[in-house]
């Protein structure tokens, strides 16, 4: 590029306010995240009006602290990006109508970005992508196999038939009595306890990509309560350890066979629970021999930002694509869709 490129970014998809600033697709300017863990943790979940409202007092706040740091202005910024889907559609409209008074103020173009193209996008500001390549996508609402060809281009070769894998950390976090978030803590309490129990792996049919962990999470919860009427005494380090390698081990070996049968360059890990260490180990060992390169996000990379919007709208910017002035939220955006849909330029400057 002849002259540096800065793409800004929103994110307001669940419980972060989060501003970023991209420099020409891969380098990372700044990345400012006001978190609402405290307020959610007495609920032991997220509460989306509190999570809406939280947005509306922070979104200002985080948006200059953003460019302070970043030493830079609107005027400077090349588009505005924004998450539009998926996600609690109050949290997201607070993000999308902010990002839309900014573009329609300074007369800047507007990308609607999806949330787990987010995802995957975070690994580019730390490798670049090689074709084709497949995405673990690993969160609280999405567990999916995501085969890219090409940028922008997404098709979902495998995906979760009821619970996310984040769905079941959570639901047993809550049953072991684990303060919220609950993966953190079960990754950690796994670490000090051992695989003593042989709770169910749901490989599903021959040959399929899908994912299921309904029935491995009531495996758990129901051990718990056949314990707890007997006076059996279970170690909470051993129930998570049990459990957690149940899911790592379904994860990584259904993600390396379809790297294997799709031959892809690159495996790349994305979503909230790529933070997990048991995860990352796992998967770790089980590439460590493929000729397919391992990419994992760090930590900061892992859970909701808005680097990883920028990331992903600026891709889609320079490959045309605009949203018009009609941009809304979109809380049950469909990834496959969102590759494949043409945006209308002509309303967006």
């Amino acid at each position: 590029m002849s002259q540096d490129q800065y793409i800004l970014a929103i994110e307001t998809s669940c419980d972060e306010t989060a501003v970023a600033i991209v420099k020409n697709e891969r380098e990372l300017v700044t990345n400012v995240v006001a978190s609402q863990i405290e307020s959610h943790k007495r609920f032991g979940g997220v509460v989306p009006e509190i999570a809406s409202r939280h947005h509306i007092e922070q979104i200002t706040i985080t948006l200059e602290e953003a460019l302070k740091e970043a030493d830079l202005t609107i005027d400077d910024m090349d588009a505005i990006t924004v998450t539009e889907g998926p996600g609690l559609v109050g949290a997201l409209l607070v993000g999308v109508n902010a990002a839309k008074s900014i573009a329609f103020a300074k007369q800047k173009p507007l990308v609607g970005v999806h949330h787990i193209a987010g995802h995957i996008y975070a690994n580019r500001l730390e490798k670049e992508f090689e074709f084709p390549l497949l995405s673990l996508v690993v969160s609280g609402g999405h567990t999916e196999l995501i085969l890219m060809r090409e940028h922008g281009s997404y098709e979902i070769i495998g995906e979760t038939r009821d619970d996310a894998a984040g769905e079941a950390y959570d639901k047993v976090a809550r049953t072991l009595r684990l303060p919220y978030p609950g993966g953190p803590e079960i990754d950690r309490l796994a670490a000090e306890g051992e695989e003593s129990i042989d709770f169910p792996r749901a490989w599903l049919e021959q040959g399929s990509y899908d994912f299921s962990f309904s029935g491995l999470k009531s495996a758990v919860i129901n051990r718990l309560h056949n314990a707890d009427q007997k006076g059996e005494k279970l170690r909470p380090e051993d129930i998570a350890s049990s459990f957690q390698a149940s899911v790592v081990d379904v994860l990584s070996t259904k993600a390396y066979r379809a790297a294997e049968e799709y031959g892809v360059k690159q495996l790349i890990v994305a979503g909230g629970v790529a933070a997990n260490k048991g995860l990352r180990k796992a998967l770790v060992d089980k590439f460590e021999e493929s000729e397919t390169e391992l990419l994992i996000p760090p930590m900061h990379l892992c859970t909701d930002n808005a680097a990883m919007i920028a990331a992903a709208g600026a891709v889609a910017f320079n490959q045309g694509h605009r949203s018009g002035w009609d941009l809304n939220a979109n809380p049950g955006l469909d990834l496959e869709q969102y590759g494949n849909r043409k945006y209308a330029a002509e309303k967006s400057p």
